[in-house]
């Protein structure tokens, strides 16, 4: 492909129209319900429940992402894309019928398990179709995906909850994700040499169930048993020891499903934590700055949704023009400031309490969301470009998965500080719940100014592929043919290297 031949207009305009459709699935769903919950806890109650929501979804979604990642290495793409948006479509029809807050919660592992196919399959196929200098355009497509759900989503959840019904949130899912297969089916094709694909059952089972009980253990710690009662510590002790013999099972396994170079290379590490860090300070935000607006300031849920949108409005404002940013000076740089920014922002939160303006949290909000915006994206392009064809998908999955993990543990964990402080029952106290947010928002202080540090451990070597004339005339599907991914000393990887073995994706003709 020429160059900047990026638009929609373009002959790989179809497919990026059809990643930016599948894309606005996960977009939408990840903004629309937050400004939902009190109407959902009022209709079916569950207030010391309702984290679950939103844990459960990013767990199930966590641990199918890396799954997921290692089937987009053996099958392709298309075909775990179009399973994840038919799951997808399920778990929202299921959602939209929930009689009370147990099947909602059941029902949102489903949701989970499709978002987790769909998430790192949109990303890799960007990076299979773009080269690094191509992506820091196309993230202004995809960025807008963001940008206009981060208005759609918390307006629709405030209108539904307000004057229609909450179940409409899930069941507006349903001709997006209709129509997003349909566009995946017909214009996105990809050649591929499948071979003899072997699958990491055994490490796959470990995962998830040593995960499940992590987040099981944190979540209700304080609140179901004691801390420090046996049944924590059986929980929390049985999931720590099979995510031990999890990782010894990766190190045998012939096709790991997570592999363990990915915890090796300075990059991919570095890149990775800060993906736990973006999780963490998302997730915290948007469970509790809708009901800070509404419980204590005292504003309906559509207030609550503008004032969370001011966070995914910033993201992609400052993701669309990252391209430009660290194509001048480096993903590190990139990097560090879009974490000054979100560690800025952070520090205004400590500043809100009851008498607080509603605009006064949109434009804290706003500021993180520029911060993330120059740090989500840009760590994960340096990451993909580490690698070649076949590791992108997995490389692509660990740093969604990492993210994922980060946000079902800051859900886990603001959940728990929320109930120690506001207790039981469907109630809330204003006073608690203020004291319990100021708690959650010195957290994600905390998460920020350690994401400051891991931005600034970026090795310079990442930049090398942004100033390498090679990364635009040899295309996106270029990498090392031997599995390293080609690393450099400082175990950043590489990007450059012997063609790959593997099939490329190709739009329809």
């Amino acid at each position: 492909m020429p160059e900047n031949n990026v638009g929609l207009r373009s002959e790989r305009g179809p497919v990026l129209a059809a990643v930016m459709l599948s894309t606005a699935l996960i977009a939408i769903d990840s903004t629309i319900i937050a400004t939902a919950v009190p109407s959902i806890v009022k209709d079916i109650g569950g207030f010391t429940e309702f984290p679950w929501l939103f844990s459960v979804y990013l767990l199930a979604q966590a641990v199918s992402v890396p799954i997921y990642g290692k089937l987009n290495d053996l099958f392709g793409r298309k075909p775990v894309i179009l399973w994840g948006i038919g799951l997808f479509l399920l778990g929202s029809v299921l959602c939209g019928l929930a009689w009370n807050m147990l099947a909602l919660i059941i029902f949102r592992v489903v949701q989970g398990l499709g978002a987790g196919a769909i998430a790192p399959t949109t990303i890799t196929i960007v990076g299979d179709l773009y080269s690094v200098r191509e992506r820091s355009k196309v993230q202004g497509y995809v960025a807008s995906v963001w940008g206009v759900s981060s208005v759609v989503g918390p307006t629709l959840g405030g209108v539904f909850s307000e004057w229609a019904d909450w179940r409409w949130i899930f069941l507006i899912n349903v001709p997006l994700c209709l129509f997003a297969g349909a566009m995946i089916l017909t214009k996105f094709t990809e050649r591929m040499d499948r071979g003899r694909p072997a699958i990491d059952y055994r490490g796959a089972a470990l995962l998830t169930v040593g995960l499940t009980l992590v987040i099981l253990g944190v979540l209700e710690g304080g609140q179901a048993w004691a801390w420090d009662s046996p049944v924590s510590l059986i929980v929390l002790a049985g999931g720590l020891a099979l995510l031990v013999l999890f990782g010894l099972a990766e190190r045998r396994a012939a096709a790991p499903v997570l592999p363990l170079w990915v915890f090796r290379r300075r990059l991919l590490v570095t890149s990775g934590q800060l993906a736990v860090g973006v999780g963490a300070i998302l997730l915290g935000l948007s469970s509790y700055v809708p009901i800070y607006v509404q419980d204590v300031l005292g504003y309906g849920p559509l207030v609550a949704g503008f004032a969370l949108a001011a966070l995914t409005l910033g993201w992609p404002i400052s993701a669309s023009q990252a391209g430009r940013v660290y194509l001048r000076y480096g993903f590190r740089m990139c990097a560090l400031a879009g974490t000054t920014l979100v560690l800025f922002g952070s520090a205004l939160l400590l500043l809100l309490d009851e008498g607080s303006s509603v605009y006064a949290v949109g434009a804290y909000c706003l500021i993180i969301g520029l911060g993330m915006g120059l740090t989500a994206a840009p760590t994960l392009i340096a990451a993909q470009s580490s690698v070649g064809w076949s590791e992108r998908g997995v490389v692509t999955a660990n740093n969604i998965f990492l993210r994922s993990l980060g946000s079902a543990l800051g859900a886990a964990v603001f959940g728990a500080i929320a109930n120690a402080i506001v207790g039981g029952g469907d109630r809330v106290d204003p006073a608690k719940l203020t004291d319990a947010v100021q708690r959650i928002f010195l957290g994600l202080l905390l998460v920020a100014a350690v994401m400051v540090v891991l931005a600034a451990l970026i090795p310079k070597s990442a930049d090398a592929v942004t100033h390498d004339a090679s990364a635009s005339e040899d295309g996106p599907d270029r990498g090392s043919d031997d599995g390293s991914g080609g690393g450099s000393d400082d175990g950043s990887g590489g990007g450059s290297g012997a063609a790959e073995k593997a099939g490329a994706a190709e739009p329809a003709s």
